[in-house]
């Protein structure tokens, strides 16, 4: 037990919608993505790094093990991770480094999923060379408990044999100890060409600028079968100038809550700790990084939170502001349930929704704070009305059962 955190192996609960740590208990998935982590950055700064995501209560740090590129850069300290730019001779001077960024982040009760391949690599990292490259590492690591793979192709069918051969390396190196992933770079979701490999243990989602494809997205995994946890991997990254608009603290939470009550896992990003400007540390402490941890505690504070379950039918009507910018959830118990607002709106609420409650007590969240105010009991067959505190963005309708 490290931070509060039962690390890894972290696996898949038996109903396939969300994680588990090494000791059976349920897993909030909170991610980070700091994809240069075990490239750019001295072991100090790996260490702040790691020290401050765990304080903001972060589970998961998503990295590429070689760093962003066709993995052919050196590390801080100047070594490459292959001799000569060759998978099969990996330099273990580089991988030293990792070793010890990997023993960092395990101290600091952190999850690390690491990235293998990348599709800027397929000519490096060939399908004849994918097996024995992936089984090298996997046996390098193969003990390393706080530890996902991963892998980021182009969601096509080119690429699914040297996705399978590197699945098939890894499982080989370490027994299959770790979950595998796929996350598609640039298209946008692994269900699309591979869900029923039986190997991927989840599915990862990246959205980037389209955040109207959210929810859909994560609605459509939910409901896929086999059933696999959901990971939205990669949204648009705070402070990003490149989307068209700007990516706002309030977009942050925006892309969090409706990816939660969707029935999916969460992973935030800010644009200036994978860009790496002078600014990066500044990064650490931006307001929706911070207001990630408000997340984790509403979330994490209910009963049975793993078996959050998305549900619609909770909104009876959308009275005034736009639909789209609201979702809800209950507990599969039915004894508690959130609507959350991303935006001014008003709507009312079906408390019936929480099964033979006899009172529903309802309480306003500030996503921002934390910060709670009492919004009325009611009858379990009222459809009272709510709207947005005055001088809120957006909010979260927190309903308990009495």
């Amino acid at each position: 037990m490290i931070g509060g955190i039962r690390v890894g192996p972290i696996g898949v609960s038996s109903n396939g919608r969300h994680f588990v740590d090494g000791g059976g208990e349920p897993f909030f998935w909170l991610g980070d993505t700091q994809w240069e982590l075990f490239r750019a950055f001295t072991l100090a700064d790996a260490e702040a790094i790691l020290k401050d995501r765990g304080r903001k209560g972060f589970t998961v740090i998503q990295v590429m093990l070689t760093g962003v590129g066709d993995g052919t850069r050196a590390n801080v300290n100047g070594h490459t991770p292959w001799v000569d730019h060759e998978p099969a001779t990996p330099a273990d001077r580089y991988f030293a480094h990792v070793d010890s960024v990997m023993q960092l982040s395990r101290e600091s009760g952190l999850v690390l999923v690491v990235g293998v391949f990348h599709q800027l690599q397929a000519s490096h990292i060939t399908i004849a060379k994918a097996r024995a490259y992936a089984r090298w590492l996997a046996r390098r690591y193969r003990d390393v408990p706080n530890l996902v793979w991963t892998m980021y192709p182009k969601a096509e069918p080119a690429f699914v044999p040297i996705v399978r051969e590197l699945a098939v390396g890894l499982q080989e190196g370490d027994g299959g100890t770790h979950l595998i992933g796929v996350h598609p770079d640039p298209s946008p979701a692994s269900s699309s060409f591979i869900h029923p490999e039986p190997w991927l243990s989840f599915n990862s989602i990246q959205t980037w600028a389209r955040t109207d494809l959210i929810r859909p997205m994560v609605a459509h995994d939910y409901a896929l079968e086999p059933t696999k946890p959901v990971v939205m991997a990669e949204g648009a990254y705070e402070a990003g100038p490149e989307y068209g608009f700007e990516v706002t603290p309030l977009w942050v939470r925006r892309q969090a809550y409706w990816t939660c009550l969707a029935g999916g896992h969460h992973s935030y990003g800010h644009n200036d700790a994978w860009r790496l400007p002078p600014t990066w540390r500044n990064a650490l402490g931006a307001p929706g990084a911070r207001q990630m941890s408000v997340l984790r505690e509403v979330l994490t504070q209910r009963p049975g939170w793993w078996d959050l379950a998305p549900d619609s039918s909770l909104v009876a009507a959308c009275l005034d502001g736009d639909p789209a910018l609201t979702v809800a959830a209950c507990s599969r118990a039915g004894d508690w349930a959130l609507v959350y607002l991303g935006g001014s709106a008003a709507v009312s609420v079906r408390m019936d929704a929480l099964g033979a409650a006899s009172e529903v007590e309802a309480s306003w969240v500030a996503p921002t704070t934390g910060e709670t105010m009492a919004a009325g009991v009611f009858g379990s067959t009222a459809t009272p009305g709510f709207s947005t505190p005055r001088g809120w963005d957006d909010a979260l309708l927190l309903l308990e059962a009495r």
